[in-house]
């Protein structure tokens, strides 16, 4: 998935990925944006999991923020803001085409054993099964809280819902996510890595 994220993001072809190319190697503007975009890329492929559409969205993303970069009041919120226009490209892609497409969250690195690395496979595969199967909005949810742990407050204001929505909405995802994970018969993730109430 590395491989493919940093082929998708560095495409010479891509108008950002030759922006980027003509900044000074190291510079602090070049590895800010590098940085950003891995980051919408990550978030995108998990909404899409698709490698082109995620690309699609984070160019997108990156177009409307140059070009509204004035609306920008506050530059520690850049990330939220960053994410406010990916919820919204995502949004209006989806108006556009009326089908969701399955997640599929980022590879865990783990030092292993080839009995405890087979063991990892099987349960990652069955949480991307399981966070398939959540409905769109509880996927979104999950992703931006539980995968890149933003605040309540953060994802309220970039899915343009109330806090209260939001907590439900995790609320209900997590117990879904769990109650799949059951059915999915592997009480020790259940118990020991999603003790949710």
């Amino acid at each position: 998935m590395v491989a493919r994220q940093s082929l998708v993001m560095s495409t010479s072809k891509s108008p950002f990925g030759k922006i980027i190319g003509m900044l000074t190697p190291g510079s602090r503007v070049k590895l800010t944006l590098q940085e950003k975009m891995r980051k919408l890329y990550r978030i995108a492929y998990a909404w899409t999991h698709d490698p082109h559409l995620a690309g699609d969205l984070v160019q997108e993303t990156m177009a409307k923020a140059i070009q509204n970069r004035h609306q920008l009041k506050n530059p520690e919120a850049l990330d939220a803001w960053l994410y406010k226009i990916l919820a919204n490209c995502w949004r209006d892609h989806g108006r556009q085409s009326r089908a969701y497409v399955d997640i599929n969250d980022i590879d865990l690195v783990w030092e292993s054993d080839s009995e405890q690395e087979s063991y990892r496979l099987e349960l990652i595969q069955q949480v991307r099964q399981a966070v398939a199967k959540l409905n769109h909005d509880q996927r979104q949810i999950i992703t931006l809280i539980d995968l890149e742990g933003l605040s309540y407050n953060e994802v309220a204001d970039i899915l343009s819902i109330p806090i209260g929505t939001v907590m439900s909405r995790l609320c209900r995802a997590r117990r879904r996510l769990q109650e799949l994970l059951q059915h999915a018969n592997h009480p020790s993730f259940t118990h020991n890595v999603l003790p949710f109430k």
